[in-house]
């Protein structure tokens, strides 16, 4: 069975620090259920999680569905948000765990990105620098989201068309965000090998597309 890699780039700044962080991992665990219900999704989703503050940390390496363990996501009382530094290592993820087709054997699917911000990134000129080389691996699509007033959608712009904004990160909004992240992706699942691209779906009231 070909994979579908699914990778995730989570703001966990010191901003993030409280209830928002609890409300991610309680959002995370529930999108994680939503999507072992999805019997496609079960035979193909492979997820990774890479967390960036000050530091950045590969909490979980690429892992199938069917074994995948969410990590209690963490973070620093305070401290800054290396964004760039987050696409670096992402970059060599997928650069070394995607299987590129040969002509013996099939790749993976074009693996989705999603990066989840409530800031801005603190290391701007490495930020920059990698955007092309994100843009490069080809992926099925990258969906960012910013979260609250802090958070700048025309950066997030910069690096893909597909922003949406929540007005806050508290447990209803990115609850409702990660239910369209699963929907999003078993669309993907589905939409693999048709030759279309993902078309993302409508997103609730509380998401606003960013035009």
């Amino acid at each position: 069975m070909r994979r579908l890699p699914v990778y995730f780039l989570l703001d966990t700044s010191g901003s993030m620090y409280g209830e928002p962080i609890q409300a991610l991992n309680n959002a995370l665990s529930s999108m994680i259920n939503t999507l072992r219900q999805d019997a496609q999704a079960l035979d193909s989703l492979w997820i990774s999680i890479i967390t960036f503050d000050r530091e950045v940390n590969e909490v979980c390496p690429l892992t199938e569905l069917a074994m995948f363990q969410l990590p209690e996501i963490v973070c620093p009382q305070s401290g800054p948000t290396h964004t760039g530094k987050a696409l670096e290592m992402l970059h060599l993820k997928v650069q070394a765990d995607v299987i590129k087709g040969t002509d013996s054997q099939k790749g993976d699917w074009k693996p989705l990105f999603f990066l989840f911000t409530d800031g801005k990134p603190s290391d701007l000129m490495v930020y920059r620098e990698m955007i092309p080389k994100i843009k490069s691996l080809n992926f099925g699509a990258i969906v960012c989201c910013a979260a609250g007033n802090m958070a700048d959608d025309s950066l997030l712009k910069e690096l893909t068309n597909d922003v949406v904004h929540l007005d806050n990160a508290d447990s209803t909004a990115l609850k409702q965000f990660f239910k369209w992240v699963s929907e999003t992706i078993e669309q993907g699942s589905k939409s693999q090998g048709t030759g279309e691209s993902l078309e993302l779906p409508p997103p609730p009231s509380e998401i606003t597309l960013v035009i």
